[in-house]
């Protein structure tokens, strides 16, 4: 199983911005900096915390072709997919919130190496992402919005 190291780096990055998360740049993003670290956040906690509920026993390998073609280019397209409600952020963010987030997320990753191999979520586009492949995804999803962060800071 890969390590969490990448992942702690990423989340070392989203931790330097969040001092930036008021900005905006409407030719980048219609979003602001914060909307994109709280997003990055909510994804990582909520996807750990559904490993943690899943029955291993339940996985199957139903891991999409679309799947794997971003797993391999190694990144994901802008502006294509639409994130579900339950990891859109509020409409009002604060520095405050972030850094309660980030505090959870450095707790949650810990937990990922002590997971079943099959504990998983279901993606809505590429399927039953199971333990194995779960660091590849998170680190996939947050460096797309920190790639779009540091876009919007130049």
């Amino acid at each position: 199983m890969a390590s969490t190291k990448n992942l702690n780096n990423y989340i070392s990055q989203i931790e330097s911005y969040i001092p930036k998360y008021e900005y905006i740049n409407p030719k980048v993003s219609k979003s602001s900096v914060g909307w994109h670290l709280d997003h990055s956040l909510k994804v990582i906690n909520s996807v750990i915390d559904t490993l943690e509920k899943s029955n291993p026993e339940e996985y199957k390998n139903n891991f999409s072709f679309l799947g794997k073609v971003f797993f391999t280019l190694g990144f994901f397209p802008r502006g294509k997919a639409k994130a579900p409600k339950y990891v859109l952020p509020p409409e009002h963010i604060t520095k405050k919130d972030l850094l309660a987030q980030l505090e959870s997320t450095k707790t949650n990753i810990d937990v990922i190496e002590k997971l079943d191999n099959n504990a998983y979520f279901k993606h809505p586009l590429f399927g039953h992402i199971n333990t194995k492949r779960v660091n590849r995804f998170l680190m996939l999803h947050t460096n797309h919005h920190l790639k779009i962060i540091r876009d919007i800071l130049k």
